[in-house]
Parts: C-alpha cells; sequence; structure tokens
C-alpha cells in the first residue's frame, strides 16, 4: 500500500484504482449473478463504472449468442448506476465518450444524502437483478448509511461489495491524510450492520479464494428467496 500499488491499473483506459484480484472477483459475480443493475458509490476516473459496464456489455453478447438474436451494441436494458459527491469534470468528459458510456448514468451528489437515495430507489425500481459496491468515503458511519440505504436494494442470490474494509487491519493512522482509521472504517461498519441482518451473510468462499483482496469480509451475499425467513 505505501508504493500505492493499487494506483497501477487502468480498465479500458480508465484508470480503476482496484487490485486485480478484485477486479476478477467482480467478474465472476457479475457472471454468476447476472445483474440488469449495478449501483456503485464512488466514481473517481471511472475505471470501475466501465469495468462494470463492459461485464454488462458481454452479458448482453453472451445472452445474444445463445438466443440467436441480432443486438445493437450501444442499446441494453442493463445499466451501471454511479454515485459521487464531487464528479470531476475531465472525468466526467472522459466517462461520457468511453465505448462503454451508453450503459452507464451518473449522480452526483453525497451518496447517503436523502434526495440522492431517493432517486437511487426510484431508479432502481425499474429493474430486478442488483448488485450493490460501495467504495467512496470509507468512515465507519458513512459506510453503515450506505449500507442502510443500498443494501436492501440487492436482488436474493446477489452481492452487496464494501471495499477496503482492510482498513481495519492495517496498522493504527497508515492512512494518514484520511479521515478513517483502524476502529472506524467500512469492516466496523459491516460489522455493526450485519449484527441486526438475517438476510445477508460474509461470502469467505471468494475472501479465501482471492487471497489478497481489499474487502475482507466485505463481499456480503443476499440470502436466496427460498433460505429467506
Amino acid at each position: 500500500m505505501q508504493r500505492k500499488y493499487v494506483y497501477n491499473f487502468d480498465w479500458l483506459g480508465r484508470p480503476i484504482i482496484q487490485y486485480p484480484q478484485d477486479m476478477v472477483a467482480i467478474q465472476e459475480l457479475v457472471w454468476r449473478v447476472r445483474p440488469d443493475l449495478i449501483i456503485e458509490t464512488g466514481i473517481a476516473h471511472g475505471g470501475s463504472l466501465v469495468l462494470s459496464a463492459s461485464l454488462l456489455a458481454m452479458l448482453d453478447m453472451c445472452d445474444a449468442i445463445d438466443t440467436g438474436c441480432i443486438m445493437n451494441p450501444r442499446a441494453s436494458s442493463r445499466k451501471v448506476l454511479g454515485i459521487d459527491i464531487d464528479i470531476r469534470a475531465h472525468n466526467r468528459v472522459a466517462i461520457e465518450r468511453h465505448p462503454m458510456a451508453s450503459r452507464i448514468e451518473m449522480i452526483q451528489g453525497s451518496s447517503i444524502d436523502a434526495g440522492v437515495i431517493e432517486k437511487v430507489h426510484g431508479i432502481a425500481a425499474n429493474y430486478k437483478r442488483i448488485m450493490v459496491f460501495l467504495d467512496s468515503m470509507h468512515t465507519h458511519d458513512h459506510v453503515l448509511a450506505e449500507l442502510q440505504a443500498y443494501a436492501p436494494l440487492v436482488s436474493p442470490g446477489s452481492y452487496c461489495v464494501v471495499f477496503d474494509t482492510f482498513v481495519e487491519d492495517m496498522p493504527p493512522s497508515f492512512f494518514a491524510d484520511r479521515p478513517w482509521n483502524v476502529g472506524n472504517n467500512p469492516k466496523t461498519a459491516v460489522q455493526q450492520w450485519l449484527a441486526d441482518q438475517s438476510k445477508f451473510s460474509v461470502d469467505f468462499e471468494m475472501e479465501r479464494k482471492l487471497q489478497v483482496t481489499v474487502a475482507p469480509y466485505g463481499f456480503l451475499r443476499r440470502l436466496d428467496a427460498d433460505l429467506e425467513p
């Protein structure tokens, strides 16, 4: 982390700020769940949005191959919805000019603002299979509020992935220029939130398989419908 390894990678030309292992994990989850909507908090340079959009595009292509239907590569019933409190103008331009842009929608505003939450829920109402990625402000209170706002949108059998839970496992004050720290981070938020949950569980199999991930204890799977109380 001290060498900022996570900043070394792009996805289809956009900086992604993710570990390669986690990119592969997202691919596996998208293929397994086959979502029609992915909600992401935190946009930065847009690499994660482009990753998700490209995976949805591959689902569209696979569907077309399986059914023998002709597809319009710009038209899709699947979408990625990104939320960020500050979408920098140059990043917005680059994302909107990207070939995957037709599958991407962006909302500027705090992910825990009541108006933003209401707008996201309104959009999500038009989709049937939803996946959520939380990767914006990494403080306990913020992530807990995001979980309360967006995890209920996750479809049975799908996932809410909470990134950067590894902060809890680092030395204290490792991120000296950030408000999150040991005891105040995404993992502590997940631990508190899960204590009152019966519909979600941690997918430890994914974590063990990856071995290196920024999201230990962060791959949260919603139980299948027939297992829910």
